[in-house]
């Protein structure tokens, strides 16, 4: 029997949180600059989103490839393998002359964000006892949020002295991310004690299938809440809001810097508590109010702008991520705890086509109408999150 700390959680989990910590500290940095160095180019709005879009457009095609390359070579190389992509591309990114560079760079990162995503939620799947799934995918989602606590305000800092500067210090994070694990990594157990019932040679005790799990509500509300929180978290927020801060508010880059500081300290902070609540309260009830509190953050935008209401809006929708990060994680591993596969991939997918639709989608709309529409719509897109959640029964188990 495998020897687990204290509070239940594996060594594999701890780790994952170290190399998504080293992750996100360069992606914090590099997300400010996107949007400013594409329009340097001398692009609009919508080309603006683009730029976002590509990147996650090229991880929602390239999901099931990578849940192949995971089941083939182990979620260790896989991981290791997709951050080392990120990396390079990024780097290159940097120099590129040209927007269509620049454009197929970012794509081509995509697949290797892939690569690393489905590896490492395949692995947190697997080993997460059934009774703190909410806990291990807090705990992932922590790393993500403090190494983008720093991120942000210095990354808004670096693109005022140069837009490219941002993407070098990325390939370097990546590729120390990428070390760690390969590093610290072990292979990867069969899964918890509990969690699966047999763990044949190939290390698949026969996952859902994905018809089966489509037609599963605690699957299909996991899916709408995540396409919500991509449409906003790794969409819009990325790429409207810092246009939205210098070309609405009339303020400096710095300030958008702040305001994604504001709500990774709020998603900080939720987190401490968000993955229990999820284990203990429940997966419904915790789906709900994340829901909730998200749709309220982005309806506040709809109204005329100001400073304060843009850095409140910011903080509060960091506190619906906290638990729009462990609530729908833990209700995927709840219909399949087996290796990620199929399932994990479309998860992935649902968080990456709100990332592809919402820049292009909100961009066009803020070209064409104004800011305010384009988080008008944003809002009924994660609204819909809050449906699919009071959907659920009220006796759903917290355990699995």
């Amino acid at each position: 029997m495998r020897q687990e700390p204290p509070d239940g959680l594996p060594r594999e989990v701890r780790v994952l949180a170290v190399v998504a910590f080293v992750v996100a500290l360069g992606f914090g940095i590099v997300a400010p600059a996107i949007p400013l160095f594409a329009r340097d180019f001398g692009v609009g709005r919508t080309a603006v989103g683009l730029a976002v879009s590509a990147f996650a457009f090229f991880r929602f095609v390239s999901a099931f490839g990578g849940g192949s390359l995971v089941e083939r070579f182990g979620e260790r190389v896989v991981l290791a393998a997709g951050l080392g992509l990120v990396a390079v591309t990024t780097g290159l990114a940097g120099l590129a002359g040209s927007f269509p560079l620049f454009l197929a760079l970012r794509a081509a990162g995509g697949v290797g964000s892939a690569m690393f995503t489905v590896a490492a939620l395949s692995l947190l799947f697997r080993v997460a006892p059934p009774t703190h799934r909410g806990r291990a995918a807090a705990t992932w989602q922590g790393g993500f949020i403090l190494g983008g606590i720093a991120g942000p305000a210095a990354g808004g800092l670096l693109a005022e002295l140069s837009p490219r500067l941002p993407f070098f210090l990325y390939a370097g994070f990546l590729l120390v991310a990428g070390a760690v694990a390969l590093v610290l990594l072990r292979a990867a157990p069969a899964g918890p004690e509990g969690a699966s019932p047999t763990a044949g040679p190939d290390l698949d005790p026969g996952p859902v299938r994905l018809a089966t799990a489509m037609r599963n509500r605690a699957y299909l509300a996991a899916l709408i809440a995540n396409l919500g929180t991509g449409w906003f978290l790794f969409g819009v927020r990325n790429s409207l809001v810092p246009l939205y801060v210098t070309e609405e508010l009339g303020r400096t880059v710095a300030w958008a810097g702040a305001g994604l500081l504001a709500g990774s300290l709020a998603q900080a902070l939720g987190l401490l508590r968000a993955g229990r609540l999820v284990d203990q309260w429940g997966r419904r009830p915790s789906l709900v109010l994340g829901s909730a509190l998200a749709t309220v953050s982005v309806v506040a935008l709809v109204f005329p702008p100001q400073l304060i209401v843009f850095l409140a809006s910011m903080a509060l929708f960091g506190l619906a991520a906290s638990l729009l990060s462990a609530a729908p994680a833990a209700l995927v591993a709840d219909v399949s705890p087996a290796r990620g596969g199929r399932l994990v991939a479309v998860f992935q997918m649902s968080a990456d086509l709100g990332a592809v639709a919402g820049p292009l989608i909100a961009g066009w709309l803020a070209d064409v109408a104004s800011f305010q529409w384009a988080f008008a719509v944003t809002a009924v897109v994660i609204g819909a999150g809050l449906l699919a959640a009071l959907s659920l029964p009220r006796t759903a188990p917290a355990g699995g």
